[in-house]
């Protein structure tokens, strides 16, 4: 990549070009390494591992966006909280606020940096250093996201509890059903024996009806052949 192809180079269309290849940065690195006295001893070591060491930082800090993001939808959601809750003190209130207003600051100095990256403008000495701090900087987001999910767990456990009360409550009504029904399953079945007895007898008195209607006719068919 030659000087005139850089300088003509747009910024939108040079994020393109770095966002799908990585290796057109690379080469544009080998280009600001040339003519860069200081780090002119340092060519054969930096060269061969550009390509890898551009993508791990892009993809470092494309992460650590991505959390930054994260962190700041659990921000929003503790503060919504916060202000549904009006027994909790202002001051946290007041603290999530001022860690919500630094975590877009340091949103603003990552994108800050991609930019900076993508267009070279950081001198090449810093890459390795740049690659730990952004080690660091996701280590402690991690960290902090872990905190802010405690914290929501702590806001949101009246709520946890109550509906956990209420499935205690389900459970002791369920419990109590099926107790009921276990008490009065001898009686249940003491009234249906009584239901099948009677109408074993019931079948029992038809059966002698139709026996002695038989036996009566007889008789009247008898008499009647007599005469």
């Amino acid at each position: 990549m030659s000087a005139v192809d850089y300088v003509n180079c747009t910024v939108l269309s040079y994020l393109y070009c770095f966002i799908l290849s990585p290796k057109n940065t690379s080469e544009t690195i080998i280009f600001f390494l040339t003519f860069n006295n200081i780090s002119q001893p340092l060519l054969p070591l930096l060269i061969p591992l550009l390509p890898l060491l551009i993508l791990v930082l892009q993809q470092l800090l494309l992460l650590l966006l991505l959390q930054l993001l994260l962190l700041l939808l659990l921000l929003l959601l503790l503060l919504l909280l916060l202000l549904l809750h009006l027994l909790l003190l202002h001051l946290l209130l007041l603290l999530l606020l001022l860690l919500l207003l630094l975590l877009l600051l340091l949103l603003l100095l990552l994108l800050l940096l991609l930019l900076l990256l993508q267009l070279l403008l950081l001198p090449p000495l810093l890459l390795l250093l740049l690659l730990l701090l952004l080690l660091l900087l996701l280590l402690l987001l991690l960290l902090l996201r872990l905190l802010l999910l405690l914290l929501l767990l702590l806001l949101l456990l009246p709520l946890l509890l109550q509906l956990l009360l209420l499935l205690l409550l389900l459970l002791q009504l369920l419990l109590l059903l099926i107790l009921l029904l276990l008490l009065l399953l001898p009686l249940l079945l003491l009234l249906l024996l009584l239901l099948l007895l009677l109408l074993l007898l019931l079948l029992l008195l038809l059966l002698l009806l139709i026996i002695i209607i038989i036996i009566i006719m007889t008789i009247i068919i008898n008499i009647i052949n007599n005469y």
